[in-house]
Formats: C-alpha cells, structure tokens, sequence
C-alpha cells in the first residue's frame, strides 16, 4: 500500500465500474435535486414497500432491503477517499432509540453534505412518501484496512525510531485520527511524543513535531494567492515547528506569519 488516510486521493476506477457507483449515487441521492431531474423516474424510484419496523419496544428498525442499501452507499462513499487496495467494512448503528417515526413506503438513504464516509460517521434518511415526511441520521462505524506500520515491541516516549522497531501490519486505517505510515521514510528518526504498545499502529500524532526553523534563521518564503505565487527571503522571528505558525521579517522591515512547510522554509497564503 502506497498511500494513507489524510493523504488519499480517489480510486482510479474502470468506466463500467465507474458507471455503477455514479447510478448508485443518483439512486441514493448522492446528486442535488437540479442534477436528479435529468435521471429517468425509474432510475430513482424505492421499494414501494414500508423499509421502517418496529420491535416490541417500538423501537425502528432498519429492514434488511433498507440496510443493503446503506451499505453500498456507505462503501462507495468510503471507497473514494481510501487507499488503493483497501478492504472496507460498514458496522451499521441503530436510529435513536426515543424515535418514533411515521410509516414510509419510500426512503431514501442519502449522505449528508460534508459529511465524510470514514471511521465513526452517519447517513441520512428521509421518507418521500408517507402521511408524515421525516428526515433522521444513521450513525454507522466505517472501517479501511490496509497496510502501515505498526511497533514490534513496547516504546517508551522519545524513543528515536529505527528500522526494526517498526513493521508492517493490516490495520484499521479510519480507526483514529492521523495519518499511518506506510513507508519507513516519513517516521525513521522521528522522536515518539508518547509511548506505544506492541502491535499499536504508528500515526503522525504519535511523533513529536520537527523543529525546521530556528529563531534568526534566513528562511524561504513562498506567498502563494489566487494564480500567483511570490518568493522571498527573510529573517525567523521565532521556532517554525513543521505545519505550525511563525513571524518573519523581510528586510525592507515587514512582518508576515507563516505556516512551516520544510527546513527553514515558510508558506504565506494572501
């Protein structure tokens, strides 16, 4: 595996099954209501059947037509943001217990907007055909397996990494926050900012932050804005730790924060 979480790019897909996941986003409503008219009727239409149950306890219950459906949209949502060649799965929550919703013969399964298919996260479901129209959310836990790396032993915070003291393993990529590594480049050297158990996977938390500039350094600036970017030199004010903010000086006497990109190196955004 080449790729990780917060570093992922969308799946190169073959055209056919390109088409499949594009019908599967008109079906479940991935498209706005605009894009949807232009989609045959029938391309979009539900089971016209009640998708909603209730237990003994009147509780909702999702049936099992309504959660095959939430499960190829859940996955196909994950599938574009994870790494090639990783293995998904969807562990579907229940409604909240305190609903009681109206009979349904149509609802629609949708994914919320800004809402990302990856780790703890939720649907949306709406009924566009019953005596009360409803809308709720689904929480649902996704998870993308795939190779990183992960510690052979027990290392105590500030250990500096090397090669053996990591190795490869399949692990849940959207389990936590942070990037995993999947090649030795990025954490070899690297100082741990806390300890790590056997078989814990490495994320880019997990390693202290690197100093790249030092107080009265001459850095590189790059001012970057909508179709141009600049480059000048100036003087740090203060320590740039990697993606972290810090004021330069140019030598004409302006002052400019910046974020820390690389060894005394510096990005403004205008």
């Amino acid at each position: 595996m080449s790729k990780s979480c917060p570093h992922t790019h969308a799946q190169a897909l073959p055209g056919l099954l390109a088409g499949a996941l594009l019908s599967v986003w008109l079906l479940f409503g991935g498209l706005d209501e605009a894009s949807a008219q232009t989609v045959p009727a029938q391309a979009v239409a539900a089971p016209a059947s009640p998708l909603l149950n209730s237990d003994a306890s009147g509780l909702a219950a999702l049936d099992a037509t309504l959660e095959q459906r939430l499960q190829v949209l859940a996955v196909a949502g994950a599938k574009q943001v994870a790494p090639n060649q990783a293995r998904v799965e969807v562990e579907l929550g229940r409604l909240d217990p305190r609903l009681r919703l109206a009979p349904c013969a149509q609802i629609q399964p949708y994914l919320p907007p800004g809402q990302r298919m990856w780790g703890r996260t939720r649907l949306g479901l709406r009924c566009l055909s019953g005596a009360t129209k409803w809308n709720v959310t689904l929480p649902l836990t996704i998870k993308v397996y795939g190779q990183a790396y992960v510690a052979a032993s027990d290392l105590p915070a500030g250990t500096v990494l090397a090669q053996d003291q990591l190795r490869l393993a399949e692990v849940d990529i959207a389990g936590e926050a942070g990037a995993v590594y999947t090649q030795p480049e990025g954490w070899v050297g690297r100082h741990l900012a806390k300890p790590m158990a056997v078989g814990e996977t490495l994320r880019s938390a997990d390693l202290k932050l690197r100093q790249w500039v030092q107080p009265g350094d001459r850095v590189q600036v790059m001012a970057t804005g909508s179709g141009y970017a600049v480059a000048g030199e100036g003087q740090a004010m203060g320590v740039g730790l990697e993606g972290q903010d810090v004021r330069v000086r140019f030598d004409n006497g302006r002052m400019v924060t910046g974020r820390t990109i690389g060894e005394r190196r510096v990005e403004v955004l205008l």
